[in-house]
């Protein structure tokens, strides 16, 4: 799994240009990997200020709060699932994706199998 982050809002703040830029892309890497079968799937996720929180202390009772609030400037902003045949192509991917060299982050991570046995 490629777990994208970045800033709320950065391709807001980009030129057109770099926008469609930035966009084609990600369209190129996509296709990519549509047409090598290494694509799973993913989602771009809505803006955080859409976000729930919710969390529950040490009693029964749980809060609910706005946004994410993650200590950190950029926010788990979408995914991309990818069937690879090794960690090296996953991160090799990662490192092309174009939010990366926008600021952002790609976290590249196994998907635990059903039986759990990764942990």
């Amino acid at each position: 799994m490629l777990l994208i982050y970045n800033r709320p809002g950065f391709v807001e703040e980009l030129s057109d240009t770099a926008r469609e830029e930035l966009f084609g892309e990600v369209d190129a890497i996509m296709a990519e990997l549509t047409e090598s079968g290494e694509l799973v799937g993913g989602q771009a996720l809505t803006d955080p200020s859409t976000a729930r929180t919710v969390r529950q202390g040490a009693t029964a009772a749980h809060t609910v709060t706005d946004g994410p609030f993650m200590e950190s400037k950029e926010q788990f902003c979408g995914y991309v699932e990818v069937d690879v045949d090794s960690l090296d192509r996953a991160v090799e991917i990662a490192a092309r994706w174009p939010d990366v060299r926008y600021g952002g982050a790609m976290e590249v991570r196994a998907v635990m199998h059903d039986g759990g046995a990764e942990m």
